[in-house]
């Protein structure tokens, strides 16, 4: 029989070893730095780690640590992620999110990203009562319907370094999944919403959908509401001063020809 000292040396070995890795996180007064001892952990662990063990003072959010609720978006390496899906790594540098307001060191305050959808009117505003969707219909926006509300899109947007009333892809996206509900009665009002501060101020840059967790475009969503505005009767703002003026798709909203 196995002596009980040979079987705590095999255990020792076949554990997982500790890894110590050391992160730097933005606070007010600078960035501090921590050394956590743990292995292959979530950010959020070390988080929580570090709070317990080190810094009681550490403020973040979390909720669900699912990848689900998006109350723990934050940066690394100047990357939003989310903490309860990151995987932390030497050297990481962890900041708040970018163009929302910080309460205290990675918490910050949502509502100037949400009043952003409140601007677009992103609802269901008039009902069809006679619309039927089909599957095909359901998958148009499906994707969509899936945001998290993590604003992570919204902290990514460079449009805010130079234009902070842009309503931006995290209302934007919501705008595209009601212009394409057939159960929407109005689309034309909500495309007017955005022709100001909105479709047209985007770069196009993708810098949105690259820090998505729900792999939402909001840039092609962007791109479908660019059309949808040109079939009624919009154009790029830019566009028409550079040429004289007013500027005719030749379509109705409907897309049939309007000549």
């Amino acid at each position: 029989m196995q002596h009980w000292r040979e079987k705590r040396a095999v255990a020792h070995i076949l554990l997982p070893r500790s890894k110590e890795v050391k992160i730097s996180i933005k606070r007010a007064s600078g960035f501090a730095t921590y050394d956590v001892d743990l292995q292959d952990a979530t950010l959020l662990e070390v988080l929580n780690s570090i709070k317990t063990k080190q810094d009681s003072s550490l403020a973040y959010s979390s909720g669900c640590r699912s990848s689900v609720c998006g109350s723990c978006a934050m940066r690394v390496n100047e990357k939003e992620v989310l903490a309860c899906a990151y995987k932390v790594e030497d050297g990481d540098v962890i900041e708040p999110l970018k163009n929302v307001a910080v309460i205290r060191d990675l918490v910050v305050n949502m509502d100037k990203a949400l009043e952003t959808k409140k601007r677009a009117k992103t609802w269901l505003k008039s009902y069809n009562k006679e619309a039927k969707l089909t599957h095909e219909d359901e998958k148009i926006n499906a994707l969509q319907s899936d945001c998290i509300l993590c604003a992570s899109c919204y902290s990514a947007c460079p449009v805010y370094d130079v234009n902070e009333a842009f309503l931006g892809p995290f209302a934007l996206t919501g705008v595209w999944k009601y212009v394409s509900d057939k159960r929407e009665a109005d689309s034309k009002e909500k495309l007017e919403t955005i022709q100001t501060d909105g479709v047209w101020d985007c770069t196009l840059c993708n810098e949105c959908t690259l820090v998505c967790p729900q792999n939402i475009s909001s840039k092609a969503d962007i791109e479908k509401l660019r059309m949808r505005s040109t079939m009624a009767g919009y154009t790029d703002p830019s566009f028409s001063q550079n040429f004289g003026g007013g500027f005719n798709s030749g379509f109705g909203f409907d897309g049939s020809p309007s000549f």
